[in-house]
């Protein structure tokens, strides 16, 4: 029963959603998850690093306008209301380094994030055409 259990875990994938990726539903109205389930044809569990609570924190105490306080709000209610794991990190590296040392399907936006990921031939998810997710 125990060697079953292991082996459901190791097919579970990890997606672990960035910061940026969060502020999708309010910026874009994309429904993030449903998207999800459209291209992820396999069982997976939805992560966030620890340090991803902190930078939504910083961006509504900002002085940012009003619509990324208003998505950095909404995207802190989403992970409380989809109930996503957090990953607690220990090291004081940036979000991007922890990201790419992952063994994850990384959820993002940054450019300069996808463009290193791709270099190590890591799985992504991002938004396309500002309508809909995809998979590279």
């Amino acid at each position: 029963m125990c060697e079953d259990k292991e082996a459901i875990i190791k097919m579970i994938k990890k997606i672990i959603l960035d910061t940026n990726f969060l502020l999708i539903p309010a910026q874009f109205r994309v429904d993030i998850f449903s998207e999800i389930n459209r291209i992820c044809h396999f069982n997976y569990q939805l992560y966030i690093l620890d340090k991803t609570i902190g930078e939504l924190e910083k961006i509504i105490q900002s002085r940012q306008k009003g619509k990324n306080k208003a998505a950095a709000k909404l995207a802190l209610v989403i992970i409380k209301k989809k109930k996503i794991k957090t990953i607690k990190t220990e090291s004081e590296e940036h979000v991007d380094i922890l990201l790419l040392k992952e063994n994850a399907i990384i959820a993002t936006q940054d450019m300069g994030l996808i463009k290193r990921l791709k270099e190590a031939k890591k799985k992504i998810i991002r938004l396309r055409q500002k309508k809909y997710l995809v998979l590279d």
